[in-house]
């Protein structure tokens, strides 16, 4: 049986994002997963071996030279006919194994940028691993029409050597999970202590600046002053910033926040809201923009490539200048206060959601991709 490695920094990203992927591919292929042990109770249930390995997020030197030389070993002996990485620095480490050992296919995925946000060296350097990544990948894939653009503008893969799968996103949206839902919508009010007529503003998501924390902090802080109706409910892990912090930023009006550190049922909670926002800084593709636009939420995000596909501005939700807290405020404002325009956001986004992003024909399309490369590779 061919076999396929998937490699990616955390759990998190391949319950998140691979797990449709794996279910299917183990049907026709060997599969492996690799990826750090935080949160390793994420990786229940999926068919597959998993290997688990203390690969750190952030750089460390000594650290990735022997995470680097475990992958070139394990790769050697495994002698895997696919390698598929994710996320930055499995990316930079999975394929420089991939190649040193001359995996035959060897794709990558480019999720968002870290350079995008950077200055200077920093910038310089980051953005030198990603060219090296396209370097030594056989395959690239965007997460987004616009990641695609920006990715060959900015020099780092040529244009012929890029692909989207689908319209975007890695796995889709599967509608058997994100769906309106109005029995868990009044469970999870109930639990978390939120009235069922208060208008809930949602954010799923790491905690940190370049997700646009403290932006909306600070537009909650304003809008919650003139409205008594208004929640906040943060979900996802602190990184970089803490919910005190937010606590302190919403010092008059903090009694309105909800906070709920790590999810592996993110649609529970879409299905509790009334407005998804998105103030990101850099993304990829707004995944979690879609998962709760097929739970009937519209959403308020900033316009920047990768969220640009996941928003149709206007239509199933609303852009604003990233960083601009008062634009970001407007908007969440004329969706809060016109319940007409909610709704049919809500509606709109249903469907382009569901026939755009459909988690079965993202699969079918991935799988098509490594098929094509199995059959071509015994044709030689």
């Amino acid at each position: 049986m061919k076999s396929i490695c998937y490699i990616a920094t955390i759990p998190a990203v391949v319950h998140a994002f691979l797990r449709p992927h794996i279910q299917a591919a183990s049907q026709r292929y060997a599969v492996t997963v690799i990826c750090n042990f935080s949160d390793k109770q994420l990786l229940q249930g999926i068919n597959a071996r998993i290997i688990l390995l203390p690969i750190q997020r952030k750089p460390a030197f000594c650290s990735d030279i022997f995470m680097l030389l475990k992958l070139v070993m394990l790769f050697r002996r495994e002698r895997f006919d696919i390698v598929h990485s994710h996320m930055p620095k499995t990316s930079l480490l999975g394929m420089l194994a991939a190649w040193l050992t001359r995996v035959p296919v060897r794709i990558n995925t480019f999720h968002g940028e870290v350079w995008a946000t950077k200055r200077g060296w920093k910038r310089a350097v980051l953005k030198l691993f990603d060219r090296l990544v396209g370097l030594l990948a056989t395959d690239i894939l965007a997460v987004s029409p616009s990641q695609r653009d920006y990715l060959v503008n900015e020099g780092v893969v040529p244009a012929n050597k890029l692909m989207v799968i689908g319209a975007g996103s890695v796995c889709g949206v599967d509608p058997s999970r994100f769906h309106a839902n109005m029995p868990m919508r009044q469970l999870i009010r109930q639990n978390l202590n939120i009235p069922l007529a208060a208008k809930v503003v949602l954010f799923v998501g790491r905690l940190n600046r370049d997700k646009g924390m403290l932006d909306l902090a600070a537009a909650f802080n304003t809008l919650a002053q003139q409205n008594s109706e208004l929640m906040l409910l943060l979900v996802g892990a602190e990184e970089e910033i803490t919910f005190s912090q937010i606590q302190h930023l919403c010092q008059s009006e903090q009694t309105r926040l909800r906070y709920v550190s790590f999810t592996a049922t993110p649609e529970h909670y879409m299905a509790a809201a009334d407005i998804f926002c998105l103030p990101s800084y850099r993304e990829g593709f707004g995944l979690t923009i879609i998962e709760a636009a097929a739970c009937g939420i519209p959403a308020v995000a900033s316009n920047i490539y990768g969220i640009t596909d996941a928003v149709a501005d206007g239509k199933t939700g609303l852009l604003f200048p990233a960083g601009d807290i008062k634009a970001l405020t407007n908007a969440l404002l004329k969706l809060l206060t016109d319940k007409q325009l909610r709704q049919q956001m809500a509606e709109a986004a249903i469907q382009r959601a569901l026939s755009l992003f459909s988690s079965e024909q993202l699969t079918r399309e991935i799988l098509a991709l490594y098929d094509d490369h199995i059959q071509t590779k015994e044709r030689l």
